[in-house]
């Protein structure tokens, strides 16, 4: 299985490298869109420079994620579907999805540091709990992306289905992010951190055993 999963995985990077144009894409939105703000507001205050960073993340993970199930084309869906199960297919796209996450995280906290200022107490940490939400709004992304693409309507089942789980996960990765932002540690901030977690680890498990039934479809 593990096999699988990581050939399934070299494929998709492979993907990734030779069609560089898509990726160069999200890096021209990313530093684009900072660049914006930057212009705009110079560097906000805390708050705002925290909710920006966030809503951010949130875009690039809608373009990333649907650019990874667009390039898959019905032919071979097929292909795949006569060589592996949907487990492995699903789970390979989870864990490139969030690897993918992970470098457009990196990416965006840079630029941001770099244009929009430092309004961090312990910026390591934050970067932490930033790739630790980058990868969670991919699993749900990607979760979500899945049922798009077998619908045949993707952008737009993606925002539909995606606005009532994203906005209670944003909320949390919010709180969560406070603690690097004041030297005060609060004590329920590990609560938050299971809850997300525990969120994340349903959405893995709701697409092993769902995903299977749209793969037969």
């Amino acid at each position: 299985m593990a096999r699988k999963i990581l050939a399934l995985l070299k494929k998709d990077i492979l993907l990734e490298i030779r069609q560089q144009y898509s990726l160069y894409g999200i890096f021209l939105y990313v530093s684009s869109t900072i660049f914006v703000l930057f212009l705009d507001l110079g560097q906000p205050e805390e708050s705002v420079w925290k909710g920006l960073f966030w809503m951010m993340q949130l875009f690039i993970c809608v373009n990333a994620i649907a650019k990874s199930f667009l390039q898959e084309t019905r032919g071979r869906l097929l292909y795949f579907y006569s060589i592996i199960s949907a487990p492995h297919f699903i789970l390979a796209k989870l864990l490139f999805n969030g690897m993918l996450m992970l470098v457009m995280n990196l990416l965006a906290l840079l630029l941001f540091m770099l244009l929009l200022g430092i309004p961090l107490q312990n910026p390591l940490l934050f970067a932490a709990i930033s790739s630790f939400g980058g990868v969670s709004l991919s699993l749900v992304f990607t979760f979500l992306g899945a049922i798009a693409t077998r619908a045949q309507q993707n952008a737009a089942l993606m925002a539909i289905l995606g606005f009532p789980l994203i906005i209670p996960q944003l909320l949390l990765l919010i709180r969560l992010s406070n603690i690097a932002f004041s030297s005060v540690v609060q004590g329920s901030l590990t609560f938050i951190f299971l809850l997300v977690a525990a969120f994340d680890l349903l959405i893995v498990i709701l697409a092993i055993i769902l995903f299977p039934f749209l793969w037969k479809d």
